[in-house]
């Protein structure tokens, strides 16, 4: 069993100024996936980058899933919370619980952050979500996700990450209370490179400091 100590995974400080990136990867992919993306991001950014700890047919995922876009919403549920304590270790582990941290997940990844805002905005009130959808079918949201920020990005012709799904995403996000950026785009799965661009500009909207007098 993983526990918060055991999770595999990697951690770089960065500037004491800069935000921590919490980089989740998509299906099959391992802790090393989005690390070349932390500094178009966020330069000087630190990182934190777990793996997923559901296996499926040997390929690393964040939660299991019963086919392609329906998802195990009680292990949804189950393993945002573990990411959640996850989180509350590491900020104690490595000392960064006053540090911006903006999680950052691509499909399966962008899975798991957008439930952990869901369910647990507390541990993670700051998402950028590549090729994400709605990860909890089927449940109520009661959290009051007022000060969350989340930015979607997504493709049109999407099959894995249907819009319809995007959209009823971005609502529900909203009618909590959550500030909302859509981005969508022509075109399928994946990040695209002006995504990347749009997204470090979101983060670093959201992380500057403002100047005291």
């Amino acid at each position: 069993m993983t526990t918060p100590q055991t999770w595999p995974h990697l951690f770089e400080a960065g500037a004491a100024d800069a935000p921590v990136l919490l980089l989740l990867h998509g299906t099959g992919g391992t802790e090393q996936d989005l690390l070349p993306l932390a500094a178009r991001l966020a330069p000087g950014a630190g990182y934190l980058a777990p793996r997923g700890p559901v296996q499926e047919h040997g390929l690393n995922r964040w939660f299991r899933r019963f086919g392609e876009g329906v998802f195990d919403v009680d292990d949804v549920v189950r393993r945002a919370g573990e990411l959640a304590a996850f989180l509350g270790w590491a900020r104690d582990h490595y000392g960064i619980a006053d540090r911006p941290l903006v999680a950052v997940g691509f499909s399966n990844g962008a899975n798991i952050a957008l439930a952990a805002v869901l369910l647990h905005p507390d541990a993670v009130s700051s998402a950028v979500a590549f090729s994400g959808m709605y990860p909890l079918d089927g449940r109520t949201i009661d959290a009051d996700l007022t000060g969350t920020h989340v930015a979607l990005f997504n493709g049109t012709s999407d099959v894995m990450a249907p819009i319809d799904s995007v959209t009823r995403l971005g609502a529900i996000l909203e009618s909590r209370g959550a500030e909302v950026q859509r981005n969508v785009r022509e075109g399928g799965h994946g990040i695209h490179p002006t995504e990347v661009d749009g997204a470090a500009a979101w983060i670093a909207s959201r992380t500057r400091k403002v100047p005291h007098d």
